[in-house]
């Protein structure tokens, strides 16, 4: 299954998603990312899914609850379809229609892997869905941070990966499910990566911080160049 972006003719900025398995460092990157961006001058608005607004962030205390062990698939893809949809029309577009670079820690890649590839619903209709909440709001480019499963997952229990997630103690919801469910996890994301190599760029992710920047960076710079948000120096 491909994901073709929608370009608003009014977009004067770049829409960059970064996605992965748990433990791939995405927020790491994104963090790195930013501050390599802005020391060029440039605006970065820098967010996460789910959550990013008020009403987002409401949402993810719901979904990322552990005591909603029995929350269906389904239910599971409307939550996440609403805070995207708050995100994308209250900051996502108005940021790019201003010129800014917007990061995103996850986007609808996620819940095409997540509750489709991985979850066992219907991918198509997964994208259908949230084409109608966002108003077929894609990325630009996506950055796939790959590590393998168990990887990802021992790095979750490590004290670095306790202090990235801002007081939200143990492990959440997601991250509780089984090895099987990661390992589907990373196969669809490098499916999705495989159907649409124009979009995705893949980095292995078991590399130090330094060396995985260092990938992302060469990719985003390529399409700040194509934007001409820069120049060759």
């Amino acid at each position: 299954m491909t994901n073709k972006p929608v370009h608003r003719p009014g977009w004067k900025g770049i829409f960059i998603s970064i996605e992965g398995p748990e433990g791939a460092g995405k927020t790491t990157q994104a963090e790195l990312l930013k501050q390599r961006l802005e020391s060029l001058g440039l605006e970065v608005y820098l967010t996460r899914e789910p959550g990013g607004t008020a009403v987002g962030e409401e949402i993810r205390k719901i979904l990322l609850n552990p005591r909603f062990g029995e929350m269906t698939v389904r239910c599971e893809v409307l939550l996440y379809s609403a805070a995207r949809a708050q995100l994308v029309h209250q900051l996502v577009v108005p940021h790019l229609n201003r010129g800014r670079i917007v990061i995103s820690d996850r986007f609808l890649d996620s819940s095409i892997v997540y509750q489709g590839l991985a979850g066992g619903e219907d991918p198509r209709e997964i994208a259908r869905i949230n084409d109608w909440s966002t108003g077929q709001v894609r990325p630009d480019v996506t950055l796939l941070l790959d590590v393998r499963a168990e990887k990802g997952l021992e790095r979750l229990r490590s004290p670095a990966a306790s202090s990235e997630k801002e007081g939200e103690a143990g492990r959440d919801r997601i991250e509780k499910r089984d090895l099987d469910f990661h390992e589907k996890v990373r196969r669809g994301f490098l499916e999705l990566a495989a159907g649409e190599e124009e979009r995705f760029y893949v980095v292995d992710a078991e590399q130090e911080p330094g060396e995985v920047h260092a990938r992302v960076w060469a990719r985003v710079w390529k399409a700040l160049l194509d934007r001409q948000m820069v120049v060759q120096p």
